[in-house]
């Protein structure tokens, strides 16, 4: 009898335990947050390596985040939808880049603000845009300029 008192105790701390890092990983997420900002899109010739979560930074803050991904018809460029946090002001003229967290790092968009007064407001379009670089073409590259000397 006392040892199924003790199991039940045992297996009680497991569920307590457990349940606490469930809450713990919720807390932290961006998934239990809701966005109350708005929402502007970026056109890119390549975004590899951005999935749909990925970051928006500003001066190296989390701005928001990307929250879709669809392929333009005619031009067949990359068009990103960006959740940007709600008071969070970027101006028309900035540029969006995708950008590397070092050198094995993650992906993410960081916008370079721009000068001008009109901010974007909701359903915006970003019209400065640089895509990422790809190492192994830059590679290809280099190596086709050393042998063709």
């Amino acid at each position: 009898m006392k040892q199924g008192i003790i199991e039940t105790l045992v297996g009680l701390f497991v569920l307590i335990v457990a349940f606490s890092f469930l809450g713990f990983a919720y807390n932290i997420s961006d998934f239990s947050k809701t966005n109350n900002g708005y929402t502007v899109t970026a056109n890119f010739q390549n975004i590899d390596g951005i999935a749909k979560g990925a970051d928006v930074k500003l001066a190296g803050i989390k701005i928001g985040s990307v929250d879709s991904l669809s392929l333009e018809d005619n031009t067949y460029y990359a068009i990103l939808s960006l959740s940007i946090n709600e008071g969070v002001n970027i101006p028309k003229d900035s540029s969006a880049i995708v950008s590397t967290s070092g050198l094995l790092g993650g992906k993410y968009i960081r916008i370079n603000p721009g000068a001008s007064d009109d901010n974007f407001a909701d359903g915006g379009k970003i019209k400065f845009t640089q895509s990422s670089l790809n190492i192994e073409d830059l590679i290809g590259k280099l190596m086709y300029s050393i042998t063709s000397k």
